[in-house]
């Protein structure tokens, strides 16, 4: 329980960041100083090895390069959970894992509905299926004691789950021609971190050098970098040995080393270099256009009923129960902030339209609009439920 509440209290202080960095972000790109902060996304940069060169502008770095190191955590606590944590048997992941599914299907509906027959546009289905986590934390911890634990690890669970789907979605949708060879040096990388996870081998630098060769090679071979960050960290043990025979969890050292950097400056500069949102060619009539449509609604409507309503149909049928203590407005309440997406919809939004300006920021725009009513409506019903128990009894 201490280790779910050190979590807790490290995402909803970065939740708290990633809103600061996102009007610093915002204010830049709207601003005088708009051509600066443009002029620093664009920076080339570029890293040579002979023949082997990765060239990229600051803004794909963070989105390729750090990224992958977010997922990488994401892939250590994701098997943490599910051999050793709240995703570990059946009746523990039942709620969140059918609440994801709910969460995922919905939002895309919703957007399609909107969208369906422009191909272009279809991309972005994916979009409003995200949850953020930092964010959602970041808003139950301004409720505190008003929410019980047993919600707060449900939204955690679910969080986990969803971020697990939207690597599914990324491995599957978002990939681009195809490397032959690349994928073939990609390939040995995983057998050789297969058969060091085997052998027992404890030496983080084996398996961080051979990280980045399999980064390097997916980045080269079409299939987007981050996910080497997730294949890595499977293959990361969870119990090894030292040179002096003590037990020890590489996957937990490395999950509780990475975490603070990834909260407070991997997640931030991503934000810094994804939100900066150009307010000035936006239009009313832009907004209305059905992608920025499909994605805030997708977001603000589809997640709270998908995640809401595939929850009370699998409680009422048996195969899930309500979370121990919260009742079922305070269940709405966390499945309305579930629609806040923020980092991993933007991500997501990166790949679907590649960067372009099609839409005039518009459905940039629409993922922070509808992440923030998500945040200010999921904290009113929260709030509102504590007060109306209070009468009740």
């Amino acid at each position: 329980m201490k280790i779910i509440e050190e979590f807790i209290k490290k995402e909803s202080s970065a939740g708290i960041l990633l809103i600061l960095v996102t009007i610093v972000a915002l204010i830049l790109q709207n601003s005088g100083f708009s051509e600066i902060y443009n002029h620093i996304l664009h920076t080339h940069v570029e890293i040579r090895f002979g023949n082997l060169q990765i060239a990229k502008p600051l803004l794909l770095w963070v989105n390729d390069g750090l990224m992958a190191i977010f997922f990488f955590l994401i892939g250590l606590e994701v098997k943490r959970e599910v051999l050793q944590g709240h995703l570990s048997s059946i009746a523990q992941i039942s709620l969140p894992g059918i609440a994801a599914i709910g969460g995922m299907i919905a939002p895309a509906l919703v957007f399609i509905f909107f969208n369906k027959g422009e191909s272009f546009a279809m991309n972005g289905w994916a979009v409003p299926t995200a949850t953020d986590i930092a964010f959602a934390l970041g808003i139950l911890s301004l409720l505190g004691n008003k929410v019980p634990p047993s919600l707060k690890i449900f939204l955690m669970a679910l969080a986990i789950i969803d971020d697990l789907g939207a690597i599914i979605i990324i491995a599957i949708f978002y990939t681009s021609d195809l490397s032959t060879i690349s994928i073939v040096i990609a390939a040995t990388a995983l057998i050789i971190l297969f058969v060091m996870n085997r052998l027992g081998v404890a030496k983080k630098s084996a398996y961080i050098l051979i990280g980045i060769i399999l980064w390097i090679s997916v980045l080269k071979s079409g299939v987007h970098a981050t996910l080497a960050g997730v294949a890595l960290a499977f293959f990361i043990p969870l119990n090894s040995k030292n040179k002096d025979g003590k037990e020890f969890s590489m996957a937990k050292e490395l999950e509780h080393d990475l975490h603070y950097w990834v909260a407070f400056m991997i997640l931030p500069l991503f934000a810094f270099v994804n939100a900066g949102v150009n307010l000035r060619g936006i239009s009313l009539s832009d907004m209305a256009g059905t992608v920025p449509l499909g994605i805030m609604l997708g977001l603000f409507i589809g997640k709270q009923v998908g995640v809401f309503g595939f929850s009370y149909i699998a409680i009422k049928l048996g195969w899930a129960s309500l979370p121990k203590g919260s009742t079922w407005l305070q269940f709405y309440g966390v499945a309305i902030l579930t629609g806040i997406g923020f980092t991993m919809s933007l991500f997501v939004d990166s790949l679907a339209y590649n960067d372009t300006q099609i839409y005039h920021f518009a459905d940039k725009l629409a993922i922070l609009l509808g992440s923030f009513l998500s945040g200010i409506v999921g904290y009113i019903v929260l709030n509102m439920s504590k007060s109306l128990i209070k009468k009740d009894t």
